[in-house]
């Protein structure tokens, strides 16, 4: 009970006058005629059923034992009392005392019926709390997320506390991880030397000290600006995830309540960091292996070495550019967890390719050279045969198969030669073979339609090969971003021929970071190209309308700081600091 209070309403809280009158009517009828019947706390009276008599020594006082441990009295007084026999005044004492017994009961009834209530109040509060709490505190499975919810609900609740902070363990001990309040960083790291911080981990129990200076353990080290001071480990099974501290600038700010509040929290607050933990380490065995079938591609060809993880940065890059134009742009703005879905598609974007022919998939030439050997064994022979010279021809014939776009006179030359037989020994002998001649007259590239097929094929196998990965809702879009990122605009895409809004913007995304990247980098069958150039080529693309045109121009305009933005992505996941260690990632 307050003990600000007045003893008079202090009692009123457990002995409402209308009940004490009930009892003082009760027992008027037992009394003389011509008594008062008075209460009193001390020599004041409190009430009266009658008008307040003075006191005198003749006033028949009787003690009421309460719990609110005021000087509770009944008192009566007679207007004859020399007049009284002995007989009656004994009778008058046993009706004061009975009247004493029945208050003294009602009072503890509703002693204990008030701290029932207020007991029942309390688990009403500490289960609101718990229930509010988990809502917030597991509201996400990012570690910045239940920190900042934890702080949250600190600083919102009826807590008396003006500063504070999370601290989460790294190699070289504890640092805070998030606070509020005019605090300073000084401040708060000099807790961390304190002997009372590593009882507390220690003990896995949290303390109040309601003056800090009389404390040994921190006192000397803290400012003054803090003196009262509530610390408590952020605990899950076996092991301490945290430690919250809440500081006042009075005296004797907290109380056991606050301590119990914020057991609770930490209690519901350790679950939800090592959840989050948990997440983080999956995630982080998730990153490793999608890499490592990135890898597995780029191990296949050198000359693509390095492509896929650096379409996934462009992509991120751009994407982040995307979200803060405000013109072409306004409506699309992506979020972390989108970011690092579009950075996953790019590193994942050629992992169909695992199931493409090596022969294809690392084609530098038309013929592949021991083919073009044996060509050139038929036109060494027809030379000798028919005596004439066969060197010049050949000659062009390798130039041809090196040219990723030969002229309709090398082409005529092809036909020319591809018609040419001759007989030896009884044997026809074609001077080009069927599919040696298909090769040699494609007119684009060195993949002749089944081989441009069998490549066109890597985006459904990607899908085919990945879909077996339970992947996060967060990754939802994931498999079609990968599928689309071969489309084009007007439909001259594969694998499925969609058009324009049909196609994801991630996946328009990708698209023009592979095509820029594939360009600017060499390959088996073509020298690097120069970057002015390579946008040309994407804004060519963008004419035809193959791609975005506004997007296209958004990346030529500012290739520069997405090539800047690209080099400074890392997405290194922090792994559980139980293990020492919480690198920050740019997109956490």
């Amino acid at each position: 009970m307050n003990a600000n209070l007045k003893p008079e309403a202090r009692l009123k809280k457990l002995l409402k006058p209308k009940k004490l009158r009930a009892f003082f009517e009760k027992a008027s009828r037992l009394l003389p005629l011509d008594s008062i019947l008075c209460a009193y706390i001390g020599s004041i009276p409190i009430y009266c059923k009658a008008q307040t008599p003075p006191l005198s020594n003749k006033t028949i006082f009787t003690y009421v034992k309460n719990p609110a441990n005021e000087d509770l009295h009944i008192g009566l007084s007679l207007k004859e009392p020399d007049e009284v026999s002995e007989k009656e005044l004994e009778q008058i004492k046993a009706v004061l005392d009975f009247t004493a017994y029945a208050i003294t009961n009602h009072i503890d009834s509703e002693s204990a019926r008030r701290m029932l209530g207020e007991e029942t109040l309390g688990k009403y509060r500490e289960l609101a709390l718990l229930h509010r709490s988990i809502v917030e505190l597991n509201n996400s499975l990012r570690l910045k997320d239940v920190i900042s919810a934890l702080i949250q609900e600190c600083r919102s609740s009826a807590l008396p506390a003006e500063m504070g902070a999370v601290y989460l363990p790294e190699e070289n001990g504890f640092t805070i991880f998030d606070s509020f309040g005019a605090i300073t960083t000084e401040t708060f790291e000099k807790l961390v030397e304190c002997s009372l911080f590593k009882d507390i981990i220690a003990s896995l129990r949290g303390e109040i000290l309601n003056d800090v200076k009389l404390d040994c353990r921190c006192g000397s080290k803290l400012c003054d600006n803090i003196k009262s001071l509530l610390i408590m480990p952020i605990p899950s099974p076996h092991v301490c995830e945290g430690v919250l501290i809440l500081t006042s600038k009075c005296v004797n700010a907290f109380n056991a309540s606050h301590l119990k509040h914020v057991a609770t929290l930490a209690s519901v607050a350790g679950i939800s960091i090592s959840n989050a933990y948990n997440f983080e380490s999956i995630r982080v065995l998730m990153d490793a292996l999608l890499k490592a079938l990135a890898e597995a591609i780029d191990a296949r060809d050198p000359f693509t070495a390095g492509h896929s993880e650096r379409v996934a940065h462009l992509a991120v890059s751009f994407s982040r550019l995307i979200s803060q134009e405000d013109q072409f742009f306004s409506d699309i703005t992506f979020t972390d967890e989108q970011l690092r879905e579009i950075f996953y598609a790019g590193v994942l974007h050629d992992i169909g390719k695992i199931g493409i022919k090596e022969e294809v998939l690392t084609k530098k030439t038309r013929l592949p050279n021991s083919m073009l050997d044996i060509i050139g064994m038929r036109m060494k022979l027809f030379g000798i045969h028919n005596q004439q010279e066969w060197e010049p021809d050949y000659k062009r014939l390798k130039q041809i198969n090196l040219s990723l776009s030969p002229h309709q006179e090398d082409l005529d030359f092809i036909h020319s030669i591809s018609d040419v037989k001759f007989k030896i020994n009884g044997s026809c002998i074609h001077l080009l073979h069927p599919e040696e001649r298909k090769c040699l007259l494609v007119r684009k590239g060195n993949l002749t339609s089944e081989e441009r097929l069998e490549i066109e094929r890597h985006p459904l196998e990607s899908q085919r090969i990945l879909e077996h990965i339970p992947f996060h809702d967060d990754l939802s879009q994931l498999l079609t971003i990968i599928g689309q990122h071969h489309e084009r605009l007007d439909g001259s895409g594969y694998p499925a021929g969609l058009k324009s809004d049909d196609i994801l913007i991630q996946s328009q995304i990708i698209a023009i970071a592979d095509i820029y990247d594939a360009i600017t980098q060499e390959r088996h069958y073509k020298p690097a190209t120069p970057q002015a150039r390579a946008l040309k080529i994407l804004s060519e693309e963008a004419c035809e309308g193959k791609l975005n045109k506004e997007m296209v121009n958004l990346f030529i305009s500012n290739i520069l700081n997405i090539e800047k933005g690209a080099d400074s992505i890392n997405l290194d996941r922090p792994t559980s600091p139980r293990f020492c260690k919480i690198p920050r990632s740019n997109l956490n």
